[in-house]
């Protein structure tokens, strides 16, 4: 059966991203969802985003926005954005792409063409999360790049169980309805990147520093 695939928060850590890819070697039926912040704090940004877009010669894969990504797309036009960008993370961002105007230049397309979620009959991946009580269909951007305690403090309503990244822990965070897989790669230096796998009814994970 072919693997679903969820990996969170990159963060310019190309490394630990092919550490993480080539243990799950995955297969053209395979399914990846990029789950969001590719970018900044890590110093391969440029090659990160260069390495999820080819994975698309290897197997199926769906690109979700992230709080980073989104704070990119905004600081051009907003103060707050912009603040956000440049004071957690960016300055790395750009120095891996040159300049900031090279970031949209180069990549700019792919950022502007990612999702806010994926919808599966079992699961749904999102970046940071949902507002409790609001319908899929009616929630916020930022609530889904941006939420934290209010959406893992309490139970959602939806069936699927939710797939998530944005709040670092030191191992993933397993509740009934939802699983966090953010374990901080690129916001501490030995923390590790975690990809999320189902496959044949089973979940299980693989992290950067797995033998």
């Amino acid at each position: 059966m072919p693997k679903l695939i969820g990996i969170s928060d990159i963060h310019g850590e190309y490394e630990k991203l092919c550490a993480v890819l080539n243990k799950i070697s995955p297969q053209k039926d395979d399914t990846i969802i990029f789950m969001g912040d590719y970018i900044d704090r890590g110093a391969k940004s440029r090659e990160v985003v260069d390495k999820i877009i080819g994975m698309q010669n290897v197997c199926n894969c769906v690109y979700l926005i992230g709080s980073h990504e989104y704070a990119l797309l905004h600081a051009d036009s907003d103060e707050y954005y912009n603040y956000l960008f440049w004071n957690y993370g960016g300055v790395q961002t750009v120095e891996s792409y040159g300049s900031f105007e090279n970031i949209l230049k180069t990549h700019g397309d792919f950022f502007k063409s990612l999702k806010f979620y994926h919808l599966t009959d079992n699961y749904l991946f999102i970046h940071a999360g949902l507002k409790p009580g609001v319908p899929l269909e009616e929630q916020h951007e930022t609530d889904m790049v941006y939420i934290r305690k209010e959406f893992y403090g309490q139970k959602h309503s939806l069936p699927q169980k939710i797939i998530f990244g944005h709040t670092e822990f030191t191992s993933p965070q397993i509740q009934d309805d939802k699983i966090c897989i953010d374990t901080g790669c690129g916001k501490f230096k030995d923390a590790p990147l975690t990809a999320f796998i189902s496959e044949n009814e089973k979940e299980y994970f693989i992290n950067s520093n797995d033998l």
